[in-house]
């Protein structure tokens, strides 16, 4: 038989844990302004919480396997001020991902560049189609991204 020292140290512990976070769920999930978002980063072209544009400088529509792919980001969002940026490309036809960057705690000052003071740069060896996506996280954890096709030959 099960003793009761057994049942009070490793199984009530679960079932406190699984009711109260199922509590603290449903209560979280219970106001107006709140929703479950598990992917938090949005790919859509043009999509801006601010309200903003963000610029892909340096992206050619077309490139050759043994030219280096190098682009930086301008975001003329006056409210921008830090946040971290995202690039990644995707082989169009499958929606693989071919190559990402991340450049962490970005901070603007006077139009600046992301990323500061660097360059994305990538070479794709592969012909083909491929889309570069572009997002910045700000730190209030609002999203601009917008996206580029290009060519490799």
């Amino acid at each position: 038989m099960v003793s009761s020292k057994l049942i009070i140290v490793f199984i009530l512990p679960v079932i406190f844990s699984i009711i109260f976070g199922s509590a603290v769920m449903a209560d979280i999930l219970q106001k107006p302004d709140r929703e479950l978002n598990m992917w938090p980063m949005s790919f859509s072209e043009g999509s801006s919480s601010h309200g903003s544009s963000l610029k892909i400088i340096g992206l050619s529509n077309q490139y050759l396997v043994t030219e280096p792919i190098e682009v930086q980001v301008k975001v003329t969002d006056s409210s921008f001020n830090c946040g971290d940026l995202y690039v990644t490309i995707h082989y169009s036809e499958n929606n693989d991902v071919v190559s990402q960057g991340g450049f962490f705690d970005q901070c603007l000052e006077n139009g600046d560049l992301f990323p500061i003071n660097d360059k994305f740069s990538k070479i794709i060896t592969v012909p083909g189609s491929y889309q570069m996506n572009v997002n910045i996280v700000s730190n209030d954890l609002s999203n601009i991204s917008t996206s580029g096709i290009f060519t490799v030959k």
